[in-house]
């Protein structure tokens, strides 16, 4: 018996209080099943595509292509964006900059014994 083949419109929802909707399908990768989700463009986003093991999966809710597109549209789920060295070294700048602050405050707020 040959199983039926899963392509369905879905809002899955993933542990961690996370949902996605989108065409859902199964994409097996080295080996391992993965449900991949297929979110389509909106007028704020490009369309992409997210591939998620089962394990992180809490439900999945087969719905209509209109249902479907509300929860894309107002999820706003957004696509990986590409790994941006300078931003990440800016954001790490920032922080220990911030720390540096935090620290000095700290210092200056300390009370020094006044016993000589």
């Amino acid at each position: 018996m040959q199983q039926e083949k899963f392509d369905l419109w879905c809002l899955v929802e993933l542990f961690g209080h996370q949902r996605i909707a989108g065409r859902v399908t199964e994409q097996t990768i080295g080996g391992a099943s993965m449900l991949r989700v297929d979110v389509p463009a909106t007028e704020k986003q490009p369309a992409f595509t997210r591939l998620f093991n089962p394990s992180a999966i809490y439900a999945i809710n087969p719905v209509d292509e209109e249902t479907a597109m509300y929860y894309v549209n107002n999820l706003d789920n957004k696509p990986i964006q590409a790994w941006d060295v300078k931003e990440m070294l800016k954001r790490n700048d920032q922080l220990r900059l911030g720390e540096a602050v935090q620290e000095r405050a700290s210092e200056d707020n300390h009370d020094y014994d006044t016993d000589f």
